[in-house]
C-alpha cells in the first residue's frame, strides 16, 4: 500500500508544480521526492505526473488522487492532534492562520492571558490572504483561523469573537480632521487607498467607496497596513483601517489622524474558524470563550460577540 509520506510528496508537487520547490516544502532532497513519486506510481499502476523540460504537470488521474490524498492527510493530522492532546486538548501546538490585517495587532492582546491559563498551549502562526488561509485550512495544514466572517462554507465551524470598527485615516492637516466624526458623505471625491486585491479588507473598503462616492485608488494599493499609513502620511490619499491597528500604530503617529465615520459606520466581524470534522471542537469553543473574556478587558475599541 502507498504510504502517507508518498501521498504528502504528491500533494506537494500538485501544490507547486515544481520538483525542487515541492521537495523543499516537505524538507527532503529532490532525488528522494522523485524516487518516492515513481514508487507511488508503481504501487498504484498509473502515471500521476508528467515530467518534461518545461515543467511538471499532473495527469488527470494524478490530479484526482492528489485531491483525495489531501483529505487523507487532513484526517491523519486530526488523529495525531487528538492523540497528542490526550486529556488536555489545549496542551499542544495549534497551527493558526490569521489574515495579515489582523494578526500583529490582535494576537498580542490575547496571547499573554492564554499563556497564563493554558501554559502548555503553543501557537504556530501563519499570516496570509483569505484564499491562501482557507485553502490551507481545508487541506489540513492549519487547525484554526482568526478570520473575517461570515463564511459560507458548511465544512467549517465558526465561533464569533468580536466586531471591529474601521476608521478613516487622514493626513493630520486634512480639513476633515476638524470633525470628531467624519460624515460618510464627506468622502465623496476623496481618494481612498486600501490593501491589494485578495484581502477581505480590500473588498470591504471597495464597497464603502461605492456607497459614498469615494474614489478607490487602483494605482496605489498597499501590501500592508503600515504601507497604507505611510502613504497617507505623504498625502497620496486617505485610508480606512481597523481599530486595533489604529490603536497600535496610528494613535502614536503625528503625521496621520484617525476619525470614526458616521452611521452606518463600516466594520468587520472576526471569528475563530475550524473544520467541522475536527476532534477538538469543544476545546476550540472553550478557547474562543477565553479570548472573548480577554478582549472585554484589553480591547475597548472592539465589541465582543457572544
Amino acid at each position: 500500500m502507498p504510504t502517507l509520506q508518498q501521498f504528502r510528496y504528491l500533494v506537494a508537487v500538485a501544490d507547486t508544480l515544481h520538483f525542487r520547490r515541492a521537495a523543499e516544502s516537505v524538507h527532503v532532497t529532490q532525488p528522494t521526492l522523485s524516487t518516492q513519486l515513481r514508487e507511488l506510481e508503481e504501487k498504484l499502476g498509473v502515471q500521476l505526473v508528467e515530467r518534461s523540460r518545461s515543467g511538471v504537470t499532473l495527469t488527470p488521474i494524478g490530479h484526482d488522487i492528489a485531491t483525495r490524498a489531501r483529505g487523507l492527510l487532513r484526517d491523519a493530522a486530526d488523529i495525531a492532534t487528538l492523540a497528542r492532546s490526550g486529556a488536555d486538548p489545549l496542551a499542544a501546538t495549534i497551527r493558526v492562520g490569521v489574515v495579515g490585517s489582523l494578526g500583529s495587532y490582535f494576537l498580542p492582546l490575547v496571547i499573554p492571558t492564554l499563556h497564563a491559563s493554558y501554559p502548555k498551549l503553543k501557537f504556530y502562526v501563519r499570516e496570509g490572504t483569505a484564499l491562501d488561509l482557507l485553502t490551507r485550512m481545508r487541506a489540513g495544514t492549519l487547525d484554526l483561523l482568526f478570520f473575517p466572517t461570515p463564511l459560507d462554507d458548511p465544512t467549517l465551524q465558526v465561533a464569533p469573537l468580536f466586531h471591529e470598527p474601521l476608521l478613516v485615516v487622514l493626513p493630520s492637516d486634512h480639513p476633515l480632521t476638524a470633525n470628531a466624526v467624519v460624515d460618510r458623505a464627506a468622502l465623496r471625491g476623496e481618494t481612498v487607498m486600501t490593501l491589494e486585491a485578495g484581502h477581505r479588507l480590500h473588498d470591504t473598503v471597495a464597497d464603502l467607496c461605492t456607497e459614498t462616492g469615494a474614489v478607490l485608488s487602483l494605482d496605489y494599493e498597499g501590501t500592508s497596513l503600515d504601507t497604507l499609513r505611510q502613504m497617507v502620511a505623504t498625502g497620496l490619499g486617505l485610508s480606512v483601517l481597523p481599530a486595533l491597528y489604529v490603536r497600535s500604530e496610528v494613535a502614536r503617529e503625528d503625521l496621520v489622524t484617525a476619525r470614526p465615520l458616521s452611521d452606518p459606520a463600516p466594520g468587520r466581524d472576526i471569528g475563530m474558524v475550524w473544520r467541522q470534522t475536527s476532534a477538538q471542537g469543544d476545546a476550540y469553543r472553550a478557547l474562543a470563550a477565553a479570548i472573548r473574556d480577554t478582549l472585554r478587558r484589553t480591547a475597548p475599541e472592539v465589541r465582543v460577540i457572544d
